[in-house]
């Protein structure tokens, strides 16, 4: 675990808005070529899951989103101690169990996860993991390994969200 205090900062772009900077010398003790997820501890109060992203090829960053902005109170310019540790999870986040439990069962399909990059990996579990309801999380982890069936790994998108809005109809109808 290393602590840092940065200043909330703000990219006034579009896309990436407010950030801590994180000096090289952290950056290079909790990153390797492969893997620059990190916890991040705000405040001593707020623990997220994070990537070092690199800013200016010596620092990195890390993103704030609004909602974790606002729940710590935290403004352009304010000072906060990060208390930084690797994560060195096996996907950069917890697996939903329904998820989990389905790729167990179809081995196929696991491959076929497997092969996706680590992002897109990220990305599907976090699809799954953010819906609260239970029969909802298992609809649409149903709809991603039929999906990653389907197109024998090739991931598209578009097409997936078609295919979960169809598993959602599905259930509720068997509601």
């Amino acid at each position: 675990m290393i602590e840092v205090k940065s200043t909330l900062q703000d990219f006034n772009s579009k896309l990436w808005r407010h950030h801590f900077v994180i000096p090289e010398a952290v950056t290079s003790q909790l990153t390797t070529h492969d893997n620059r997820r990190v916890f991040v501890k705000i405040n001593d109060q707020l623990e997220i899951r994070s990537s070092l992203m690199p800013i200016n090829g010596t620092e990195s960053f890390v993103l704030i989103n609004k909602a974790i902005k606002t729940k710590m109170g935290l403004s352009t310019g304010d000072e906060a101690v990060l208390v930084i540790r690797k994560d060195d999870s096996t996907y950069g986040m917890e697996m939903p169990e329904e998820l989990q439990v389905l790729m167990d069962q179809e081995p196929a399909c696991d491959a076929l996860f497997h092969q996706l990059t680590p992002g897109k990996q990220r990305s599907l579990i976090y699809l799954v993991s953010k819906v609260k309801n239970p029969n909802s999380r298992l609809n649409k982890a149903l709809a991603i390994v039929h999906h990653l069936k389907e197109v024998n790994g090739k991931l598209d998108f578009k097409m997936l969200n078609e295919t979960i809005k169809h598993y959602n109809a599905i259930g509720k109808l068997s509601r």
